[in-house]
């Protein structure tokens, strides 16, 4: 089986190399000390999924020499430097990795928060540099009872309102895209009306940059905040209109300013740089080992599930907008589409329909559970060729009917989502559900109640219930030097009986042979994700 090209175009920490190199199916290029025009002209061609960060722009030259490209993942958040309506027109799925710098980002924004109240880096800099013991000229106010304005409720505001509560803070948040209930988990106030957060003592900033929220804070809203204000902004350049935050800070309106990210960067020549009631810092909401090494980690696992078709998490051109779905929809997402590439590879043929039901809450986003597992069923046969962007022509094109249906909460979980598969062949049905927002469960296959994670080289072995199979199957998996790293079972009450087996290492047909040669084998399938 030939290797899928996986090119690294800037660079990454070495864990995120390691996982690549590591998977047999991927042949990794790192091209990051490659000069730009090289990895244009000779290297990027043979790239299937190309990971970058903000040193390669992905515009036309770009991808007019991707010529194979599916996928491209941005090693971070800002996707500034890649033409994403372009990708979408040549079916190139767009990914970024939004979360692995929160914790970073947000322990930036207490850091400046701390810094604003109690002037740190000038009191630093006076002793150290200065060599001056003033402490009369360093007076500050404290974090308790002072009230935050949390404009944004996403992965990074919401744990900074969770920090600001652990200092005794009055936090209310304004995020229209998100549930109240949200506010209300985290003990903190909600709000609808934006006064409520120009009224507050400090204001924190942690929304998307897009047309909605640039220049979001400007001169019209600083006039109607309270004198002495404290903004911060460690989440993108522009939010704050910087003209308007450069008087409010010169006027004295704007008592204190935490400043990570500007409009324009490098910032070296800036005029906030001059002002003596700004903290700064060139942009290092990222910069932390941790924060680099989880970067890296799941922008390789990114690549890789992409590379092979398995999923494409965090997709940014997809007909949904996955930034603004509630966190525990996700999960399920990309649940469904391992379940479809799971029943396609069970059937292993040509599939007739596949009939989705959600059961539960996430019965809400029927059409997008649809749509990924479809791509999931699709990705089997036809690899590539198909993805978010144009799964419904495909299955048009191939008579395969996409079906979903709502049905009545009655399994038990919260949360429960099922796929029908129909080929030329046969069906196979499977069912899962989520737990905790992040656990991934496979809890039915046809009629058998199991509990299995949707990962790796898995055997579906269905068989007579009668003594000594599982002996038979483990004795066959270990005289073909295999390990068993995980065996779940389900019975029926037909006396039949269905393990998954999961194997490190590759299966080969001779061991499903062996397999199948077992009197009490009814018939043996592989499916790997």
């Amino acid at each position: 089986m030939s290797k899928i090209t996986v090119v690294v175009c800037d660079h990454i920490h070495q864990t995120g190399l390691d996982l690549l190199a590591q998977d047999a199916g991927i042949e990794m290029i790192n091209a990051a000390d490659e000069p730009k025009e090289k990895l244009i002209s000779e290297i990027i061609q043979r790239a299937d999924v190309a990971i970058t960060r903000s040193s390669t722009d992905v515009d036309e030259k770009f991808l007019n020499s991707a010529t194979k490209i599916k996928a491209i993942v941005r090693a971070g958040v800002g996707v500034d430097n890649v033409d994403i309506e372009g990708c979408s027109k040549l079916g190139i799925v767009v990914m970024n990795v939004p979360t692995a710098n929160t914790i970073a980002a947000v322990e930036l924004t207490m850091a400046h928060m701390l810094s604003c109240v109690r002037k740190f880096p000038y009191a630093h800099n006076n002793l150290k540099l200065d060599r001056v013991w003033r402490r009369q000229d360093w007076y500050g106010t404290e974090l308790k009872d002072k009230s935050l304005g949390v404009i944004g409720l996403g992965n990074i505001g919401s744990r900074v309102a969770s920090r600001a509560k652990a200092f005794e803070m009055n936090v209310i948040a304004y995020d229209p895209y998100v549930d109240s209930s949200k506010a209300s988990h985290l003990d903190i106030a909600y709000t609808q009306n934006f006064e409520d957060i120009l009224a507050c003592d400090i204001i924190t900033i942690h929304t998307p940059k897009n047309e909605e929220t640039i220049g979001m804070i400007g001169s019209d809203e600083i006039a109607r905040m309270k004198d002495d204000v404290i903004l911060i902004n460690c989440a993108r350049g522009g939010l704050y209109d910087e003209e308007a935050l450069l008087e409010g800070l010169k006027s004295g309106k704007i008592a204190m300013a935490g400043i990570d990210v500007f409009n324009k960067e490098p910032a070296i020549d800036h005029p906030l740089l001059d002002l003596d009631n700004v903290t700064v810092t060139p942009h290092l909401g990222a910069n932390t080992r941790e924060s680099q090494r989880n970067i890296a980690e799941q922008a390789a696992q990114q690549a890789i599930d992409a590379a092979k078709g398995i999923s494409y998490p965090n997709a940014l051109n997809l007909p949904i907008r996955e930034n603004e779905l509630p966190d525990y929809v996700r999960p399920f997402l990309e649940l469904i589409q391992k379940m479809g590439h799971m029943s396609a590879q069970v059937t292993k043929s040509a599939v007739r329909s596949i009939k989705v039901t959600a059961e539960g809450e996430i019965g809400d986003y029927i059409e997008s559970l649809a749509t990924f597992a479809a791509v999931g069923a699709l990705s089997e046969s036809i690899g590539d060729q198909v993805n978010y962007v144009n799964v419904e022509f495909v299955a048009r094109e191939r008579d395969m009917e996409i079906l979903k249906e709502v049905g009545p909460n009655v399994s038990g979980f919260h949360n429960k989502v099922k796929i029908k598969l129909i080929t030329q062949k046969g069906h196979v049905s499977i069912a899962g559900t989520v737990f905790d927002e992040s656990v991934q469960r496979i809890v039915e296959i046809d009629e058998y109640d199991l509990d299995v994670e949707p990962k790796g080289n898995m055997i579906f072995f269905r068989n007579t219930d009668t003594p000594g199979v599982i002996g038979d199957v483990g004795r066959i998996i270990a005289e073909n030097s295999l390990n068993i790293s995980d065996f779940r079972l389900g019975r029926a009450k037909t006396g039949l009986a269905l393990a998954v087996v999961r194997i490190d290492g590759q299966i080969d047909k001779k061991v499903l042979d062996q397999l199948s040669a077992l009197d009490a084998c009814i018939d043996v399938s592989y499916a790997s994700l």
